[in-house]
């Protein structure tokens, strides 16, 4: 071939593709290297849990339950979250309490069941978890489990921004055009009054 004759287009495509394939499939046996250490920081965690967990450490219960619910170093399982989340919540840990009460009324994990959901929210309120003020609110501002009565929403979520929940204030705020003003003072006087049972 002479130098001062061109090379054809096709020839040069074909030139190029031929090398990038000769280049990948050389490397192709090279797999990426994968980090298993944070996957396997999570299962020793979870087997670490497991162990107080099943000594009734209620902290362990609900850390546990939060691993299954996320499927972080164990197989996610919505049933296994709820049956650890239980077994805190019934030893009064608050935020099991409300992530019960959330699978309740979510029907995920648990059957659907707005009273259920109640009950456990209202445990959890009664030891001044946030969390569980706002959703009461909600149960209250929907009608869910309970008559829609906006007052006690408003209550619920006065509560709930008392507790440092920025979602309740927002909810609290949106809820109260449609509200009137003796309706909110009666909410704010009934936020105010609300103490704990046996307090």
């Amino acid at each position: 071939m002479k130098s001062d004759q061109r090379i054809s287009p096709r020839f040069s495509i074909a030139l190029v593709l031929s090398m990038v394939c000769l280049a990948s499939s050389s490397c192709s046996n090279n797999k990426p290297a994968i980090d298993t250490s944070q996957n396997d920081r999570a299962v020793a965690q979870a087997k670490e849990l497991l162990k107080s967990a099943e000594a009734g450490d209620a902290a362990a219960q609900y850390r546990l339950g939060l691993l299954y619910d996320k499927g972080s170093g164990v197989p996610q399982s919505s049933i296994h979250a709820k049956e650890w989340f239980e077994k805190a919540a019934t030893q009064g840990h608050a935020g099991a309490q409300v992530d019960l009460g959330t699978m309740y009324l979510q029907g995920n994990g648990a059957p659907q069941s707005a009273p259920m959901a109640l009950v456990w929210f209202s445990r959890a309120a009664e030891q001044g978890e946030g969390l569980a003020f706002a959703k009461l609110g909600r149960m209250y501002a929907q009608g869910r489990g309970v008559l829609q009565d906006f007052i006690h929403a408003h209550m619920w979520y006065n509560l709930g921004a008392a507790h440092g929940d920025l979602k309740a204030a927002e909810a609290r705020d949106a809820l109260a055009p449609q509200m009137s003003t003796t309706q909110i003072a009666e909410a704010q006087r009934l936020a105010r009054e609300w103490k704990p049972k046996g307090k």
